[in-house]
């Protein structure tokens, strides 16, 4: 027998998109459904045929570090990834001179080039690259091929320095480290932890689902969505890769965004649909209120969310562009379909979506639909009673816990502070740096002249290899490498101060401010930025810092305004600013003081960190200041909602929070759980990135929901509607409608009225 479509009852006529779309999406359920799998199978398939471009060098930095790049690429050069084998005697007594060390160097001098992987291989005898104590010697040579695709290619090479450290075990130390091996240490440290994060979080999601729908099928629908939003929009990112590269870092935080507000919109919807169902209505009409008032709040939520997100655009930086990006299409994506698809989804179900029920679960999360959470009832209670005194002490706290923020230092984190101990390749990396200071990351100059081979540049050059030994800024050896044909020659500095983050910024900073200016600035014509990986550290830091104002202020005031016309109170949008701030505020707090000071480090294996990774804190603030906004925007509607019903400012806070602190809280268990995933993962700045977002959804789910948020209102009382004259000409885009009064119910013999509600 076919099932009729479902009508929603009489008098309930859809107004505003989410409605209509709801409306539309559960009369042509299949048609709806139809198109949603059109999209994402169209969006994958057209996304694999065009391919991906992804984030060149020269887009990913800035400043001199970027003009640099720029040279290279513009000159047609393709520096070969540099690799370097550390041999060194493990007692005081071996030396480079003797011969079973001269027997070392030519083995690995053998081993490396029988790979045929490596060219230009270079002994240390010939070279020079000999520590002063006469224990340690530099074998160098460089990585064949592309140097993007160097670390995928490296891992011969290592077994073959491998094996002749086991033929040298007792007497020699035989390691190798440069960009290739360290990029193969990175790439497998982070395709390991993402891949133990993704393995990870779609599980998690989906039992703390059942846990709060106790059904199998309702519990599934909205990690089905996120899943499917994320595939279509992996598709979408590879076509708009051809005017915005992407990168694998956008890959992660897509899937780690996508995973979280597609679960979470699709939760909001569906919990209201069936609390409406709970409290008696019809299934059309269940389904049309939650379209007018969850589906509402998820359009609400999820522009805000994309305008906090397309603040990342204004970085400048490829990386974090890309990050912006993706982040903004994949919110917009499972946006639009929590309000197209799963209207349908549900309207097919029906009765279905309890299927797979939980025997035990069912007694728990039953209830009464308008009881909402005793815990939260008590809670309410006691800050509603003591508003003032609640107000102070939430904030109060909050403002301590953000305080350590006020002193916070960020950089770029160095190899041992990324992995500890977890990687052979930090102890390599310091042991170099103790036997020739800045030899692992030297600084890289690229000259550019109209004429290189002309006799004034090359006294330049000179004076400037001279000079940056005699500054203090280099011990040497500085080396210099000449492509005549391309006018191009590169200058290679190694850096005093070594794996010392800041002692190598100073002398970076003598080398671009002492010693070019003295030097090669003095030539007319010759451009000289300074690269590297030090340059690159302290680059991208200056241009994150430089990026922390327009960010910020974007976001804010597009935050605001859009807050200002969807609930058409400036007391709202006020406040909405001031309480996401706040949260954000103390993750930094948190960060600060388990990263930067190692209060309680120990117990999210942070220890000897000692700085926040520099891109991190304006990561932070776009993606909370978004991803808070998804609760404001569901409690604060349904405070709003009951208001217009004809309830006290009081007791709409009431019913506001309390019927909106399941869902709240489920939601914000899903946030926490995955991100704190990434808080266990083995790489810090994956570690910091889950620790912080963890700890400000939690905040933001409980202090700021929970207490700010309703004491801050039960003050204001009729204010928290203010709109002043001078701003109503703004549109109406609260879209309230009237809903059918409830069906009488029965209580024993006597019938119960239920008050009727707008929505």
């Amino acid at each position: 027998m076919r099932r009729p479509k479902t009508q929603p009852a009489d008098g309930l006529r859809p107004h505003g998109i989410a409605a209509r779309a709801g409306g539309w999406s559960a009369r042509h359920r299949w048609a709806a459904i139809g198109i949603w799998v059109l999209f994402v199978v169209l969006a994958m398939g057209l996304g694999s045929a065009a391919g991906r471009v992804d984030v060149k060098d020269s887009e990913q930095m800035s400043g001199e570090v970027s003009q640099a790049e720029q040279i290279i690429e513009d000159a047609g050069i393709e520096e070969l990834a540099s690799e370097t084998v550390l041999l060194q005697a493990r007692d005081g007594a071996t030396r480079t001179t003797d011969p079973e060390f001269r027997t070392a160097v030519d083995d690995v001098v053998k081993a490396v080039e029988a790979t045929g992987e490596v060219t230009a291989v270079t002994s240390p005898y010939d070279s020079g690259t000999i520590s002063k104590d006469g224990r340690s010697a530099l074998v160098q040579f460089d990585v064949r091929g592309s140097p993007d695709t160097a670390g995928e290619r490296i891992e011969p090479v290592l077994d073959a320095v491998g094996e002749v450290q086991d033929r040298h075990e007792d007497r020699l130390r035989i390691e190798e480290i440069g960009s290739a091996s360290m990029a193969k240490t990175f790439d497998d440290a982070y395709g390991e932890d993402f891949k133990q994060a993704e393995l990870s979080a779609v599980p998690v999601a989906l039992g703390i689902l059942l846990i709060a729908f106790g059904a199998l099928v309702a519990a599934l629908l909205p990690v089905a969505l996120a899943i499917t939003a994320i595939i279509a929009t992996m598709g979408l990112m590879a076509l708009v890769s051809h005017v915005q590269p992407m990168s694998e870092t956008a890959d992660s935080v897509m899937l780690l965004v996508g995973l979280a507000v597609g679960v979470d919109y699709c939760l909001f919807y569906l919990r209201r649909e069936r609390e409406e169902r709970e409290a008696g209505r019809d299934a059309a009409t269940a389904l049309q209120i939650a379209a007018a008032t969850s589906g509402r709040a998820v359009i609400v939520s999820g522009v805000t969310v994309c305008v906090a997100m397309a603040g990342m655009l204004f970085t400048g930086i490829g990386e974090f562009e890309a990050m912006g990006l993706a982040s903004l299409m994949v919110v917009a994506v499972a946006m639009v379909g929590s309000v197209t698809v799963l209207p349908a989804l549900l309207s097919l179900l029906g009765e279905r979506v309890e299927k797979g029920r939980v025997p035990f679960l069912r007694r728990v999360k039953r209830g009464d639909a308008a009881g909402g959470s005793r815990l939260w009832s008590r809670v309410l209670r006691g800050v509603l009673h003591r508003p003032v005194v609640s107000l102070l002490v939430a904030a109060g706290a909050l403002l301590a816990v953000a305080s350590p923020a006020v002193g916070m230092k960020t950089q770029n984190l160095t190899l041992d502070q990324e992995f500890g101990d977890s990687q052979p390749i930090v102890a390599t990396y310091n042991r170099l740096n103790e036997a020739f200071p800045g030899g692992s990351d030297p600084a890289e100059v690229v000259v550019r002249a109209e004429d290189i081979s002309d006799p004034e540049v090359a006294s330049a050059i000179a004076a400037f290899r001279e000079r940056a030994v005699s500054s203090g800024a280099s011990r040497g050896p500085v080396e210099v490498v000449t492509h005549d044909e391309r006018n191009v020659a590169f200058i290679y500095v190694p850096l005093v101060g070594g794996s010392d983050q800041e002692k190598a910024e100073q002398s970076l900073t003598t080398l671009r401010d002492e010693v070019r200016p003295d030097t090669l600035g003095k030539v007319d014509g010759v451009e000289a930025p300074v690269t590297g990986m030090v340059a690159g550290s302290k680059d991208f830091n200056d241009r994150i810092v430089g990026s922390v104002l327009p960010v910020f202020v974007f976001v804010v005031i597009f935050a605001f305004v859009l807050m200002l016309l969807c609930f058409r109170s400036l007391t709202i949008a006020v406040t909405s600013i001031i309480l996401n701030l706040l949260s954000v505020g103390a993750a930094y707090g948190i960060l600060t003081a388990i990263f930067q000071h190692g209060w309680g480090a120990s117990l999210v294996g942070a220890e000897g960190v000692g700085a926040i990774v520099s891109w991190l804190p304006l990561f932070l603030f776009v993606i909370l200041f978004g991803l808070s906004m998804d609760y404001h925007v569901f409690v604060v509607s349904r405070i709003r909602e009951a208001k217009v019903q004809g309830r006290s400012t009081k007791d709409a806070i009431t019913h506001g929070v309390v019927t909106t602190a399941g869902v709240v809280t489920s939601a914000a268990v899903i946030m926490v759980a995955v991100f704190a995933i990434f808080g266990t993962l083995s790489m810090q700045s994956m570690k910091q990135m889950g620790v912080g977002l963890a700890a400000a959804v939690l905040i933001d789910a409980t202090v700021i929901r929970g207490v700010l948020l309703p004491a801050v209102m039960a003050l204001l009382g009729d204010h928290n509607w203010y709109l002043p004259k001078w701003l109503r000409w703004l549109p109406d885009l609260t879209h309230d409608e009237p809903a059918p009064p409830l069906p009488a119910r029965v209580a024993g013999d006597e019938e119960e009225p239920v008050e009727a509600v707008r929505v």
